[in-house]
């Protein structure tokens, strides 16, 4: 299951969720959280869901056909995210914190980040922070491999059980670093060259939660996700005249 905003022209938020899922071979469903009005361009406003039908969406997915696991993605405002941390999913949680979309647009509101730290950052099994993000949840810079894994160190320190600190704006390789079970991993990848990246840390999360839903340990359920972004993002499909979406039918 995804709880995620929408995104109209399909390459990222829920709709590539979904598509991952179905590439990972997981039935997918979807909350949705916000609704978007953007393409590979420009993002020109984003309508945040009341929270009682945010909650009414998962409690009916809970209901009838509970996941084997579940990511977050855009959350919006406060209010959600307490209602969403008021959920028992009774199953893996992969948390992807967005906070400002491809084209700059606000997706979490800057006084809503405080309650995200203390309210969901302790139910992730894993969190999947990029470098702006996890400067703004862990309070320290993020500028390199070292800062990297300090932050990984904090956000574990506030309860996540597994943090994925995602390099994807780091100079020279796209470098990613999992802290899991105490340990270490990084994860380089060569650095593609290409404007085409609509949706990677959506698809990413979710390949991630795919995995987790079929059973994968967590490391190896990331070290495949690497493999798919990176493939989907050599292979993009080109499509529109800004940051294209990823080649969602990628192998791996």
């Amino acid at each position: 299951m995804t709880i995620a905003g929408s995104d109209p022209s399909g390459g990222a938020g829920l709709q590539a969720d979904l598509k991952t899922f179905h590439q990972f071979g997981v039935y997918g469903e979807a909350v949705v959280t916000l609704i978007t009005v953007q393409n590979t361009v420009l993002a020109s406003r984003v309508e945040v869901l009341a929270a009682d039908l945010v909650i009414a969406q998962i409690r009916a997915v809970l209901d009838d056909i509970p996941p084997h696991a579940a990511k977050l993605g855009a959350l919006g405002n406060q209010a959600i995210i307490e209602t969403v941390a008021s959920v028992n999913f009774d199953c893996p949680l992969v948390i992807d914190p967005v906070m400002i979309s491809k084209h700059g647009a606000p997706l979490m509101a800057k006084e809503s980040i405080a309650a995200f730290r203390s309210l969901l950052v302790p139910k992730a099994d894993l969190l999947t922070p990029n470098l702006e993000e996890a400067a703004a949840l862990a309070n320290c810079p993020v500028e390199n491999p070292a800062d990297m894994r300090r932050a990984a160190e904090i956000l574990c320190g506030l309860g996540a059980r597994s943090v994925l600190v995602k390099g994807g704006h780091l100079k020279g390789q796209a470098l990613d670093v999992l802290l899991h079970a105490g340990e270490f991993l990084e994860l380089p990848a060569e650095r593609i060259a290409t404007p085409h990246t609509h949706g990677t840390g959506c698809a990413y999360s979710a390949a991630i939660t795919a995995g987790l839903a079929k059973g994968v340990p967590v490391s190896e359920a990331v070290q495949q996700a690497k493999r798919f972004i990176h493939e989907a993002i050599r292979t993009n499909p080109k499509l529109g005249g800004g940051s294209g979406p990823i080649n969602f039918l990628a192998s791996w």
